[in-house]
């Protein structure tokens, strides 16, 4: 027996466990749906759980556009972090409080424990609202990138109306005036001009 095998150094060393990846849309449900029924289950006051819902309910609609932002982004991480964090260690620190000493007692600022926790679910909706409107700019720009598309490939209404259908555009004919449309002239009834009695013979 060597030396390493004595002190155990000859052991392959065990592989790295896979990391976690970024949680899944269902995933991020359940987190939601858990801290709800928590709340619930906990009969927290009712200005807390309409603040709990408001911002549950802005991360379900963000949720089906975060790849819009990009799942590494500084958005799409704060919707992560609320649904599976924020969320559930605001409602659980409040839980595991005495229910009369959390809503009476001033802990902050003359703010009680259940006036602190509806600030706190306060600003994540405020911060949810924000991430939100982030994702519906970013897809809303989608339609000006396509619009401005298109403008380069057919042209605009402004310069005559060119259709880019080919190498050869199709101009499309100007309407008539109305001038020249209410007061038309004929060449062959029009009455000649007599010379001038003036004028020196040819």
């Amino acid at each position: 027996m060597g030396i390493r095998s004595w002190f155990g150094l000859d052991k392959p060393e065990a592989p790295e466990p896979p990391r976690p990846g970024p949680p899944t849309t269902e995933q991020l449900l359940g987190a939601l749906d858990a801290i709800e029924q928590q709340a619930r289950d906990g009969k927290v006051p009712g200005v807390v759980l309409s603040r709990l819902l408001r911002v549950t309910g802005i991360v379900r609609q963000t949720l089906p556009r975060l790849t819009t932002l990009g799942i590494g982004s500084a958005q799409g991480f704060s919707v992560m972090a609320t649904a599976t964090d924020y969320l559930p260690v605001a409602i659980g620190n409040y839980l595991r409080l005495p229910r009369d000493w959390a809503d009476s007692r001033p802990i902050a600022g003359g703010k009680s424990s259940v006036m602190l926790l509806v600030d706190q679910l306060d600003l994540l909706g405020t911060t949810m609202d924000k991430v939100y409107d982030a994702v519906c700019r970013a897809d809303a720009e989608a339609i000006i990138v396509h619009g401005a598309f298109l403008e380069q490939k057919f042209g605009q209404a402004s310069r005559g109306g060119v259709l880019g259908l080919g190498p050869d555009a199709v101009q499309a004919a100007p309407p008539p005036s109305s001038a020249s449309a209410s007061t038309p002239t004929s060449t062959a009834t029009a009455t000649p001009i007599s010379p001038s009695p003036l004028a020196p013979p040819e």
